[in-house]
């Protein structure tokens, strides 16, 4: 990314074939067009340039992982100018976003959030906010995934002002520094006041105590059984290093996500037991064609 021009030292920009203009950025999330935390992500948007693009799914998409809509039509509703609802899932709205709404003037970053809750440790594979920086990241464009921790008390607000004084200085950082094409940054805020931050760690994605995992079985007003699936609200104790430690010391963490999934590791011992695949058989070579003596 290049530096801002004379003037505009608080607007990102990038440098294309007509000379320097302003980051065009994409903002997206999974608690839907109405949410606060995407006034939170807009701010942070706005903060880095005046090219801001909102499209948002029309309902809130919590759990929808990298889910896309194949079995209905979407539909896809403007708010107002560079501000749209889509009735369908975060993914749907980063695809709608790239190949139709921003078809002709694509973004140059996706910022995905700023979700209501940390997404932290196992959070990754369910959530709808990682997933839209995910089809980002697999569309070609630089994505970042925010998310602000809180506490569930319901006495007790989500500081949306964490992220929103801590969000552009991160991303402005991580903007200049660059990061692989095939890895999405996920950045999660603490349940803090800004003034209360102890800094920014880099992180590796922690793994949640699976005890606290908890069906809970309720009754109807007609008696049939009911289900809500969620976790206890218990702190366990991670390992330094990992993201679900850097939040409840009171941490932005950091953390580096990448696309592809394989095991290296793993791969000589499976490659002992299965053997490695066997290459092609090499194809005979065409007899050489017979020419008439005349």
């Amino acid at each position: 990314m290049a530096k801002a021009a004379k003037g505009r030292a608080k607007t990102a920009g990038v440098k294309d074939k007509e000379g320097w203009r302003p980051l065009r950025i994409l903002v997206s999330n999974d608690d839907g067009i109405h949410a606060p935390g995407l006034k939170a992500a807009e701010k942070i948007a706005k903060a880095l340039s005046d090219d801001v693009w909102v499209i948002a799914p029309e309902t809130e998409q919590s759990g929808a992982s990298h889910s896309l809509t194949l079995s209905r039509p979407l539909r896809v509703r403007q708010i107002s100018a560079r501000r749209f609802a889509v009735d369908g899932t975060p993914t749907d709205c980063v695809m709608m976003g790239m190949l139709h709404v921003m078809k002709e003037t694509p973004p140059d970053l996706v910022l995905s959030g700023v979700n209501r809750g940390s997404n932290i440790a196992d959070d990754v594979t369910y959530s709808g906010t990682i997933a839209a920086a995910m089809e980002g990241t697999v569309l070609g464009v630089p994505s970042i995934a925010l998310s602000q921790a809180f506490n569930f008390d319901e006495h007790i607000q989500v500081k949306w002002n964490c992220a929103e004084h801590h969000g552009p200085i991160v991303i402005r950082k991580l903007l200049a520094a660059g990061w692989p094409k095939d890895v999405l940054i996920n950045v999660n805020f603490p349940d803090r006041n800004a003034d209360r931050v102890q800094g920014v760690r880099v992180t590796s994605q922690g793994k949640r105590d699976q005890a606290t995992l908890n069906v809970d079985r309720r009754i109807d007003a007609r008696g049939n059984p009911y289900f809500w699936i969620g976790f206890k609200r218990i702190l366990s104790n991670p390992p330094d290093g990992t993201d679900l430690r850097a939040i409840y010391d009171g941490y932005v963490s950091v953390t580096p996500l990448h696309m592809n999934l394989t095991e290296a590791a793993s791969l000589p011992a499976l490659e002992a037991i299965l053997g490695k695949p066997a290459k092609a058989p090499r194809k005979p070579k065409p007899a050489p064609a017979k020419t008439r003596r005349t």
